[in-house]
Formats: C-alpha cells, structure tokens, sequence
C-alpha cells in the first residue's frame, strides 16, 4: 500500500495507491474470491479500515514506514515521472505462510518488497502472477530509476504470468522489439507473457503464439495511475473462471479504458465493461507498427 502524490496537467491531488490499492478496488466487483495481503504502517491503518468498511479481506503485515509515492504525468499519460519519500520493509515466507489461493498476484513496488525466497514458496501453493515494475525500480536520493532486475535470472523461473509494459520489458531483455523481448522473457522460464503497450493496446505470448489485444479508445483521458493494475485485475478474474486468453485480453483492456477516464481506483461493474467492449472504437494491430 502507498501513499500517492498524483500531480498531472490539470490537478494535483493526494490518495492511497500503489498496486494492492489499485488492483484490489478493481478486483472487488469481479465476482472472484480475492484476499489483499499488504504492508502498512499504524499511520496508514485507517486505509486498511475503510477498504474493509467496503467488503474487502485484508491481511496486513508490519513495517515501519508506509511506501510514499511522488507520481507526475505530462500531458502524454503513458509517460511519468517518480520519486518516492518512503519505503516499506520487505515481506517473508512466514507472512505468507497460511495464505492459500489459486493464483498469488505480486505486485513490488520497489525492488526490495517480495525476495525471491518469497516467490519461491508461492510457486509450490499456485499459480504465481507478477507485475515485475517493482523490481525496476531503484531509489536514490528520492528519485526513482529503471534498471534491469537483479534475479531475474533465479526470480522468472518460478512466475507462471508476467505483466510488464514496453519499458519494464526492455529493461529486462535489453530489446525494444515487443515480439523479442516475449520470447526472451519466455525463455528465461515465464510461461504467460502480457506486454501492456498503453494507447496501443497490449500483447499476450503463450505457447509460441503471440495475441493481438486492442486497445478501446476512453472518452476522455484523466488519470492512467493505475491502469496496469486495473488491467490485471481484469486479466486475472477472467482467468481464474477459465477464460482464454483473447477473452481475459479484452475484458483487461476494456477495464483499463474505464479507469483511465476517471482519477482514484476502478469501480465500475461487469456491466461498465461489457459496454465498453461493445461500444467503444478500437485500436487493432495485426502486427504493431513500429516493428
């Protein structure tokens, strides 16, 4: 859990965030059983209390200090700039102990959060999930930087999912070919790749096959904090009900265009989405432009 500094072209506004903040309001409504394990700071608590006043299960583990999050977009809302003010303390097999689940979505916000003893462990309980932006990330002096992900080689071995967007995925395989760079990550032992490419739509490779998502065109663009965890939310309630992957692709999609026309998390509906999906213009590659 974090908490964030949202400043944008048109407002500047201060509110819980962070992936279990984003992903667990979107996930909510998904008809899924689903239980939040985060880590905050008895100053935060009350963010914990007022997602439960609103029907979540949550588990929360000790730390010193709540992850504080400086977000800044231009005008282009694919694009940002981060500093964070705090860090949390990292999480440990034995927080984790009793949890039990299906699929185990992790979501680091900085590259010390979850060690890979950590997802080791989930790896013999289910199906791992990982959103990797977190282990991209390195603080100095406030400000955050990309880098490549210092375990990647022990870490992707044990993650059945990953999610990760063009930049993430170019840290990590050092290609800026989305088609490459899949095939890399796939290497190194994922067995589900979900590129997100923001306005254009994202890509899943599994098997050796590559699929085509589109991208479903907001009405207006307000706030893409968030969007990649909404996205997920999206992908991984569809494929816990057996969905294929074109299906929890669009319904994903179709989620983060609702998200991104409005600040705070996702709380829209099946319905919400389902409109979308039948409505909304959409962005289709049969092979992305730029490759």
């Amino acid at each position: 859990m974090t908490l964030d500094k949202v400043v944008t072209s048109t407002a500047t506004k201060h509110m819980p965030g962070g992936t279990s903040f984003y992903f667990s309001n979107a996930i909510k409504n998904m008809d899924v059983a689903f239980m939040l394990v985060t880590a905050v700071a008895n100053t935060e608590k009350h963010i914990v209390s007022n997602l439960q006043d609103n029907g979540l299960l949550i588990k929360t583990v000790p730390t010193k200090k709540t992850v504080y999050f400086e977000n800044i977009y231009n005008e282009n809302q694919d694009h940002r700039t981060q500093r964070v003010l705090q860090e949390a303390d990292p999480f440990t097999v034995e927080h984790l102990t009793n949890i039990e689940a299906k699929i185990f979505h992790l979501g680091p916000l900085l590259t010390n959060d979850i060690p890979v003893e950590v997802i080791r462990f989930l790896s013999k309980k289910g199906i791992v999930s990982l959103d990797v932006q977190g282990y991209l990330r390195i603080v100095s002096n406030y400000k955050v930087y990309y880098t490549d992900w210092r375990d990647k080689e022990e870490g992707l071995q044990y993650i059945d999912i990953l999610k990760a967007n063009e930049f993430e995925m170019e840290a990590l395989t050092g290609t800026s070919d989305i088609y490459s760079g899949a095939k890399i990550l796939a290497d190194y032992g994922v067995k589900e790749v979900v590129i997100t490419l923001g306005s254009l739509g994202s890509i899943l490779y599994k098997e050796n096959t590559f699929h085509m998502i589109p991208a479903y065109v907001p009405l207006q663009v307000t706030d893409a904090t968030g969007c990649g965890d909404t996205y997920m939310a999206g992908y991984l309630s569809k494929k816990v009900k057996g969905a294929t992957l074109e299906e929890a692709g669009k319904f994903a999609a179709a989620m983060s265009t609702l998200k991104i026309q409005e600040s705070g998390p996702f709380i829209g509906t099946c319905e919400d989405i389902q409109f979308v999906l039948e409505n909304n213009p959409q962005i289709v590659y049969d092979r992305l432009p730029s490759s």
